[in-house]
């Protein structure tokens, strides 16, 4: 798949209710807004990319890409990331990844997109190791997701019966499962203590 054919989508758009109620995309890692620093990772890997907020939509266009807010006041969580991308995307494809994963792998986009098609699949989304669970379990990651344009009615009236859960709507298509090995790479940090021991080298 050509990454041409592929929009990004950083989710960005939470209430940062376990980080005290801050805009998440926007805490430094690094020296580095967690976004940005995403973006910079995203971009190379897909044609295009937008962000998905809700709140200082202005810091965020700083960033030089398009800035959406949800389309709908009922909030969805990652979801209404997911439908904003499929609303705004003029690519036949879209991947999200959340904001606050920055180190997520350089290939994670390819590898997505091989196991797609591969298995003739209209969703591939990423399996790793939980970095919380002493065992390494491997479970799904739904917010990284490859999914295809076509998907977009569906998703509107998941969310509009009342559907929040990723792998509820997933379960309704033929999706690919990706497995990836590196538990840090999928470290997604919920507070700003997590975020500091991240960048320690955490994970």
């Amino acid at each position: 798949m050509d990454p041409s054919l592929i929009t990004g989508v950083i989710l960005a758009g939470g209430r940062g209710s376990r980080m005290g109620g801050v805009d998440k995309g926007l805490q430094p890692y690094r020296g580095v807004p967690l976004a940005l620093h995403t973006l910079m990772r995203l971009s190379p890997q897909v044609g295009e990319v937008m962000i998905n907020a809700n709140r200082n939509l202005a810091a965020y266009e700083s960033f030089g890409v398009p800035v959406w807010p949800d389309a709908d006041a009922d909030f969805a969580g990652p979801l209404s990331g997911f439908l904003v991308g499929l609303e705004r995307a003029e690519t036949p494809w879209v991947v999200t990844v959340p904001c606050d994963t920055p180190d997520f792998p350089d290939d994670l986009v390819a590898r997505l997109a091989q196991a797609l098609e591969a298995g003739n699949a209209e969703i591939a989304m990423v399996r790793a190791p939980d970095s919380e669970d002493p065992q390494g379990t491997p479970r799904p990651q739904p917010v990284f997701c490859l999914m295809h344009g076509t998907l977009m009615e569906s998703l509107v009236k998941f969310v509009h019966d009342g559907g929040r859960k990723i792998d509820r709507w997933t379960a309704q298509h033929r999706c690919a499962m990706v497995d990836f090995t590196e538990p840090a790479a999928f470290f997604n940090a919920n507070t700003l203590n997590e975020l500091r021991q991240l960048e320690l080298g955490r994970g």
